[in-house]
């Protein structure tokens, strides 16, 4: 009797065990099948931007005093003033291919035309490696000179770029092909430096090698010359510090554009001067004390008024910002002050215009929400420039500069 029950258990078992395998098959046999969702281009692209609006004429204390590189609202008949809105596409394609376009629609075509859009960067970066570690740009890009002329307007406290270093290059930026090497580890800190609210320059590289036309963007090229530039630096914590150095040098030949001459002015036959300099960078991020610091010595074409020409003559200048970050709860105050000079030509504008300038910039910027900040800057100014139309041209005054910007 206990043998024909424990055959008839085993039977049981076993049917159960059969029942059981059946069933899964023919449920997933009967299930519709899902197909997965292929990525599309465009679900890889990210936009974002920001706008500036400013003003400048408030205590204005010399209303002749006027920054004609930087900020065209300095000075007599101005008032509130957009001075950027960017909108910025970019986005990794593939493993490989990365791009990223920036047009500006606040670009003054002329002193009655304002808000144009114009473009700042359009630019694709190719990657030989799988860490993207070693890259090439192809584009119109800024050029790796300078690390205030790298750090986006987005990020810089003071409300323009000092004037020894954007006299290289104007807007930043050029046509060309660079050549970038940066280690994984440095280009996620770069990355930090960003959502940390360290005011970084962005990844341009801890080398940096390539060729561009020369005449800055937006502008022809004017000669059969390219310009080369490389630039070298490193990010070094020290505790809870990071140091960051670096050297940079460039060399071409300028070509002075025929309507930037005045007609009484002499010029060499070619109108083509050595642009020519070498800097050296020290940057100490906030943490939440910052140092930001660089200095350039160089050749390039500067007006001469005992000569009335434009000569290649020397240059020098540079600058140092001190600044410390304050954190009340979600609140992000920012006081700074930046001393800066400057003796030499600047290229870009009438005759090569000469320039001796020292100033002193010192204010705070206030960040009450992730999307808005809001900057105010008393500035102290002191420059003399010359060109043929008006020469030993000696301006000083002050003035309170505020600006309201939105990030998004």
């Amino acid at each position: 009797m206990n043998k024909i029950t424990l055959i008839l258990v085993l039977l049981l078992l076993i049917l159960n065990l059969q029942s059981q395998d059946s069933i899964p098959k023919t449920i997933v046999s009967e299930l519709p099948k899902v197909e997965e969702k292929k990525a599309h281009w465009s679900d890889k692209i990210t936009i974002r931007g920001y706008t500036q609006v400013r003003n400048n004429r408030l205590f204005e204390s010399n209303s002749d005093l006027v920054s004609e590189q930087g900020d065209k609202s300095i000075g007599n008949k101005q008032g509130f003033f957009i001075r950027r809105m960017r909108i910025i596409f970019f986005g990794q394609l593939s493993d490989n291919v990365y791009f990223y376009i920036q047009p500006d629609f606040a670009s003054s075509a002329s002193s009655t035309s304002l808000h144009f859009a114009q473009l700042r960067d359009a630019y694709f970066d190719v990657s030989l490696d799988k860490k993207r570690e070693f890259r090439f740009r192809i584009g119109q890009s800024k050029v790796p000179y300078g690390f205030e002329n790298l750090q986006s307007s987005q990020n810089r406290l003071p409300f323009d770029r000092n004037d020894a270093f954007n006299s290289a290059v104007s807007n930043e930026r050029d046509l060309g092909v660079f050549f970038m090497y940066c280690p994984k580890k440095v280009r996620e800190l770069y990355s930090s430096f960003v959502n940390d609210g360290l005011k970084g320059s962005g990844d341009y590289g801890i080398f940096s090698f390539g060729l561009y036309n020369g005449q800055v963007a937006n502008k022809p090229e004017l000669n059969n010359n390219s310009h080369i530039v490389s630039r070298l630096t490193y990010p070094v914590k020290l505790g809870n510090q990071i140091i960051e150095p670096g050297i940079q040098a460039y060399s071409g030949m300028w070509v002075m554009p025929k309507d930037q001459i005045t007609s009484t002015t002499k010029v060499v036959k070619s109108y083509e001067y050595l642009d020519q300099r070498y800097a050296a960078s020290l940057v100490l991020y906030p943490k939440p004390f910052g140092i930001q610091a660089e200095y350039t010595i160089g050749k390039g074409p500067e007006y001469d008024a005992g000569k009335d020409s434009i000569l290649t003559k020397d240059l020098k200048g540079g600058y140092v910002t001190l600044s410390y970050i304050i954190k009340i709860k979600k609140h992000i105050i920012i006081p700074f002050v930046r001393g800066s000079t400057y003796q030499g030509g600047k290229k870009h504008e009438l005759d090569a215009r000469s320039y001796r300038v020292d100033e002193i910039e010192g204010g705070i910027e206030y960040q009450p929400f992730k999307n808005f900040e809001f900057t105010a800057a008393y500035l102290y100014s002191d420059r003399t420039t010359s060109d043929r139309t008006k020469e030993n041209n000696y301006q000083f005054g002050s003035l309170l500069r505020l600006q309201a910007q939105l990030n998004f």
